[in-house]
């Protein structure tokens, strides 16, 4: 059997090798167009304090960062 025979029966059919290529297209596409679009919430920052950064005084209640939720303390 000669090389090049061999060679064709190991590859992939055509529609396959179609398939992977319509994905990294679209991969491309929609990798560009979030980056055309930015951060989904630019002003969100880790949970974690990070070094430098101004430290925020706590209310000293279980549920700090939830204001306007007063009456919400006696469920759960």
């Amino acid at each position: 059997m000669p090389l090049v025979e061999r060679l064709s029966s190991v590859r992939p059919a055509k529609p396959v090798i179609g398939f992977v290529a319509l994905l990294a297209v679209l991969f491309l596409c929609a990798y560009g167009a979030g980056s055309a679009a930015g951060p989904a919430a630019p002003g969100m920052r880790p949970s974690g304090t990070l070094p430098g950064a101004p430290q925020q005084p706590g209310s000293g209640d279980s549920m700090d960062g939830m204001d306007g939720m007063s009456g919400m303390g006696g469920m759960g």
